[in-house]
């Protein structure tokens, strides 16, 4: 019994010398803290949109005017109907369906390209916003810059501005 009442007073003492240093050691920290929503909606972020509307404006109008074609035919097609043999008939209908597939698997394909470039773009965004970041506690002596976290933050320590004014 003895002994492991020695046992928990050296546990507990041990405890109140880590909270004796962390409380030391916070006393001299300089600590930061960056709005995320601030950054994201930014001038810097909403130029990545912007740009990957230019780069896909191109097969954005490429597919418009495939939709386009492919209703063309179908009005033609309903104009025609009542003149056509049964087989002209069968192999429009069919030729119609095709390309609706096509245009279906092309819309497809390019959404996806698109999410893949989009989670590209955000990513080099992130990496840019963490190397300004990195950079900023380095000139500034931050100890500990948090992103999005904690109950309350005071204006104090927010460093949103500072890291939106490296990223330009």
């Amino acid at each position: 019994m003895k002994r492991f009442c020695l046992k928990a007073l050296g546990h507990l003492l041990f405890a109140v010398y880590l909270l004796l240093f962390a409380i030391i050691s916070h006393a001299g920290s300089k600590v930061g803290y960056i709005q995320m929503k601030v950054v994201m909606q930014s001038a810097q972020s909403i130029d990545v949109g912007k740009r990957l509307m230019v780069e896909f404006k191109p097969r954005n109008a490429e597919l418009e005017k495939f939709r386009k074609q492919i209703q063309e035919k179908e009005a033609s097609f309903e104009k025609d109907a009542a003149s056509l043999s049964q087989r002209d008939l069968i192999a429009k209908r069919q030729e119609i369906e095709y390309l609706k597939i096509d245009f279906d698997r092309k819309k497809n394909r390019q959404h996806e390209d698109f999410l893949l470039r989009k989670q590209e773009e955000l990513n080099n965004f992130q990496n840019n916003v963490n190397a300004a970041v990195t950079t900023l506690g380095q000139n500034e002596g931050f100890d500990l810059i948090l992103y999005n976290t904690g109950g309350y933050i005071g204006p104090k320590v927010d460093v949103t501005d500072k890291v939106l004014k490296l990223l330009k």
